[in-house]
């Protein structure tokens, strides 16, 4: 069943938040949060993470009907890139080398600001491409 594509859109405007004020400030509790976030996004779906459950409470009652939905999978996909970059964030805040926690944070910050600001999903894009590109070797 297709998903309101403003869902994934908001999650990410919270992940912007999330992952530049642990960028700013190196805290290693919200880079743990957000991957976290990602884990659940990943496992159960964008729906179900803490950012799309706030989302249908909290957002979408307020707004009117959607009026254009996409496909849960990409977005989910998106969901395990990101636990990725902010595990490897993780890994090197907690671990070393400093710069790849630095590096890792911000990447995954990118990914979501592009997504949050422009409605461009990396992720998404990545999982489209990877499903054009086993198709045609199959």
């Amino acid at each position: 069943m297709d998903i309101d594509a403003r869902g994934p859109r908001f999650g990410a405007a919270v992940t912007t938040v999330v992952l530049a004020v642990a960028l700013v400030t190196g805290s290693v509790w919200l880079l743990a949060w957000q991957t976290l976030a990602f884990l659940l996004g990943a496992a159960g779906g964008v729906t179900r993470s803490p950012y799309g459950l706030l989302y249908g409470k909290a957002v979408r009652p307020r707004l009117g009907p959607p009026t254009a939905f996409e496909a849960p999978e990409p977005p989910r996909f998106a969901q395990a890139v990101g636990l990725a970059f902010a595990g490897l964030g993780l890994v090197g805040y907690t671990l070393g080398p400093g710069w790849l926690g630095l590096a890792a944070t911000g990447a995954a910050l990118a990914a979501a600001f592009l997504n949050a600001a422009f409605g461009y999903c990396l992720g998404c894009e990545m999982y489209l491409l990877m499903r054009r590109v086993t198709v045609r070797a199959e």
